[in-house]
Order: structure tokens, then sequence, then C-alpha cells
């Protein structure tokens, strides 16, 4: 087994904490009984800004993929910490928005319905897994621990991608009923 450092003895525990607290602010914000409009915005607002956010993730985590196989580890990690970037911001603006707007529901029907409830279901559940993913493959990339780093992100990068893009689908199938 291997030893852990005296960051790592830090580290891990806030990267578990955050990890068990992220998920449940989300979900205690996403049954609050009364909003706040915070900063005043209709109802849509948020939803375009998250998509615009997580199809920026996607772009940048395709290209921090490429970077990293062509062997460009400056590019890599610049690429990298700003798909980081965009996921946080993406993060307070998502919270600020479950406190600001009432959920809306999903008006679809026919064959859409259940293709919408599967991308909406296996978002929520992955962007639950992904935080603690991420967090663990941004410390060891930037800890210069590549070998840990490798190791988590081959399953980071596939769960991160695929919690953009269908943040992403989610937003198109929404976009009728903002």
């Amino acid at each position: 087994m291997a030893t852990r450092t005296k960051t790592d003895k830090i580290v891990i525990p806030v990267i578990v904490a955050l990890s068990l607290v992220v998920p449940l602010v989300v979900l205690l914000l996403m049954n609050l009984n009364v909003r706040y409009n915070l900063l005043g915005l209709e109802v849509g607002t948020f939803p375009f800004f998250h998509a615009v956010i997580n199809a920026c993730t996607a772009l940048l985590l395709l290209a921090g993929y490429f970077l990293i196989k062509i062997g460009d580890m400056k590019w890599h990690r610049n690429v990298m910490i700003t798909a980081f970037a965009l996921s946080c911001v993406f993060l307070v603006s998502y919270v600020i928005s479950k406190i600001s707007n009432d959920p809306v529901p999903y008006g679809g029907e026919g064959i859409l319905r259940p293709i919408y409830f599967f991308i909406l279901i296996s978002h929520i559940v992955l962007s639950g897994i992904i935080v603690p993913l991420v967090l663990f493959t941004m410390y060891r990339g930037l800890n210069k621990q590549y070998i840990k780093h490798k190791k988590v992100a081959r399953w980071t990068f596939p769960i991160w991608f695929y919690v953009s893009v269908t943040g992403v689908l989610v937003y198109i199938f929404m976009l009728p009923y903002y």
C-alpha cells in the first residue's frame, strides 16, 4: 500500500468532504419551499448559461485529451485547469439558480420522454460521482503524481465529458418549457 504524504492527509479528507457536501447542498436547494431570485433573472437565463458552460467544458475536455495524447503537458494542464474553473463557475451558478427559480417540469411526450429521463437521471447520478473524480484528478496532476493522475483520469475524462454533453442535451430537451 502506498504511503500518504503530509499533503494527502489534508487534501484527501477535504476532497471526500466536498464530494459529500456538494451533492447534498444541491439536493437541499432543489427542494426549497421558497425561492429568492437573487439576481432578478428570468427562468431560462440560468439554463442557457449552464448549457454554454457545459458545451465549453466538453470542448476543453476534448482539447485536453488530444493535447495529452500528443504529449503537450503544459497546454494539457492549462486547458484542464480552465475546464475545472468553468465547472466551478457552473456549480456556483447552479446553486444560485436553485435558490432563485422553481424547477421547471419536462412536458415532452412519446418516445422523447423516456429518452429525456434516461439522459437526465444518468446526468444527475454521474454529476455526483464526478465531483471526487475531478478533484482527485486535478490534485494528482497538479502535484506531479502522474501515475496516480493517469489512473484516475481514465475514469474521470469519459464521465466528466458525458456529464458536460448531457448537460447540454438536458437544456435542449427543456428549451420549449422555459
